[in-house]
């Protein structure tokens, strides 16, 4: 799974919180025009869509093992870009 199949499958099922569609819709357009999405977007994202128990939707959905590369996924690119703190 890639980046921008991750934020559809936040994106298909966040029609119901006019925030997360457009913030979902955003990501999903900037990655398929190949541009990036910021860390703190995409943080917000996935937060949020936990927040409104999506989780549960998407499992359901689209199986197990399927949420958790999506989840992978933006957590490792969330990861990739996040500042790493000074000690």
């Amino acid at each position: 799974m890639n980046l921008t199949d991750a934020t559809r499958m936040i994106m298909a099922e966040s029609a119901p919180f006019p925030q997360l569609m457009r913030v979902s819709r955003d990501a999903y357009d900037e990655l398929a025009a190949g541009r990036r999405v910021h860390h703190g977007n995409l943080t917000w994202m996935i937060r949020e869509a936990s927040r409104k128990n999506l989780y549960g939707v998407l499992i359901e959905k689209h199986g197990q093992g399927a949420f958790e590369d999506m989840v992978t996924v933006l957590g490792r690119e969330i990861d990739r870009q996040a500042p790493v703190p000074v000690r």
